[in-house]
């Protein structure tokens, strides 16, 4: 194989948030999730703008389905909303929820295009909220385990591959510690570590749901994003800088997946900070996933030291390039990195880019949007993920993020990342140069 090639077997999808793109949220007994209520709430989100309708894909999926055959995309990732299927977080089941993403998960084998469900994406049922204060109790992931349980049983003959969680991190630190993200909040360091213990559980739980009630063969892992390390000069100095830095910004995350253990040195830093770990819980959620999806999108660069730590960040320049959003700075190697380092240093023999994508300042022009700048953005990102792929590395798919413009969180509709234009007025999507650019290397296989 070519740098630039990739085999026959790897999928090539795009990747959602059920918030972000069903609307439809007072239909077919849905109940209220944290963001329907933070949404809701003034001054949260930009200029107000709510998830109600989105891209009301609840009604359209079919229409967004034809979109992915079109690029020739053979996985789709999507999530299933909480409240769908059990509208308040326990109790009674919503089979109209249920009824609903087996159509989905239906069409989706028709059109030969592999579904990959999510089964949390940051829209918790409001009463686990209200009741039991989210996820900083132990009662939300037992909600979440009957949740799991519910949704593999009856959907697990449609569905064979499984992501439990999306970025427990940003569960953490944007939900609940600067409050920018839903349920708003603004905890003490110990309370954000038991909430970060407590969806590792949930994790747990979600595989657990997939081995005992799953169809025969059906794999399941987790969705991070973990922060991403780079060698500044690809020698062997700085490599080793940019490994010790992986391990040591994600350990909190890493180890207790893969070793069942919190790092002794963060343990210790943390003192009476740490979370409370009952018996038997590092055991549930330790190194029994099938795989882990990556979301990538910037990353950061490294060089050795001469320091207690042997390495050093080294902080971006002003001009560096960046996205509309400013928080992407463009960092194309990140994925090859992070595979590498996620493989080598921590045992994981199947990763997915689970999403990848950048927002620009699409305009719409003449009936067309001509984004070379995610263009450029793809095809650098694929050609370090072809490198990872040519050098052996189990990298065996990519989710592009998104595969329409659509309710970008507290940002609302004012940043685009979808490879289609939305017109929130019509409902109308459009095809975005980086479609067919994206839709060109699918066919080649090949970054073009």
């Amino acid at each position: 194989m070519a740098k630039t090639d990739f085999p026959k077997s790897f999928l090539f999808g795009t990747a959602t948030a059920s918030y972000q793109i069903e609307g439809a949220v007072h239909e077919d007994g849905r109940g209220e999730s944290i963001w329907d209520r933070f949404s809701h709430t003034p001054g949260k989100t930009h200029q107000g703008e709510t998830g109600d309708v989105a891209c009301d894909s609840y009604h359209l999926f079919e229409e967004d389905i034809r979109l992915m055959k079109a690029m020739g995309c053979n996985a789709y990732r999507f999530s299933i909303a909480w409240p769908r299927i059990i509208p308040e977080g326990e109790g009674q089941i919503n089979p109209k929820g249920l009824d609903y993403y087996a159509r989905v998960a239906d069409r989706l084998g028709e059109a030969g295009v592999t579904p990959f469900a999510t089964m949390y994406h940051w829209d918790l049922p409001q009463g686990l909220e209200d009741k039991y204060g989210g996820w900083r109790s132990r009662k939300t992931v037992e909600a979440f385990a009957r949740y799991a349980e519910t949704i593999v049983r009856k959907l697990g003959g449609r569905i064979k591959n499984w992501m439990t969680l999306n970025e427990i991190p940003c569960t953490v630190y944007l939900g609940h510690k600067s409050g920018v993200h839903a349920p708003g909040a603004h905890e003490s360091d110990k309370v954000l570590n038991q909430i970060r213990h407590h969806c590792l559980l949930a994790h747990g739980h979600g595989v657990a749901a997939v081995r005992q009630h799953g169809r025969r063969g059906s794999r399941v892992g987790l969705v991070h994003n973990p922060g991403c390390k780079v060698p500044a000069i690809e020698t062997s100095e700085n490599i080793e800088a940019a490994r010790r830095a992986f391990t040591k910004d994600n350990g909190q995350m890493l180890e207790p997946l893969a070793r069942g253990t919190y790092p002794a040195a963060w343990l210790k830093q943390a003192g009476a900070e740490a979370p409370q770990i009952e018996c038997g819980d590092l055991e549930l959620i330790r190194g029994r996933a099938d795989f882990i999806g990556l979301n990538v999108y910037g990353g950061s660069f490294v060089e050795a030291a001469d320091n207690a730590d042997s390495f050093r960040p080294i902080e971006f320049p002003p001009n560096y390039p960046h996205a509309f959003a400013e928080w992407i700075k463009i960092v194309p190697q990140s994925v090859y990195w992070t595979v590498k380092f996620l493989h080598e240093d921590h045992g994981y023999d199947v990763i997915y880019v689970s999403e990848n994508g950048c927002c620009m300042d699409d305009q719409l022009k003449e009936g067309e949007v001509l984004d070379t700048d995610r263009t450029q953005y793809m095809r650098e990102y694929l050609a370090a993920a072809a490198r990872a792929v040519a050098e052996g590395l189990p990298l065996r798919g990519y989710f592009a993020w998104t595969l329409m413009d659509n309710f970008e969180w507290a940002t609302g509709t004012s940043n685009r990342f979808g490879l289609h234009y939305t017109d929130f007025g019509t409902q109308r999507r459009i095809p975005k140069l980086s479609a067919k650019y994206y839709a060109a290397c699918i066919k080649s296989r090949q970054v073009l």
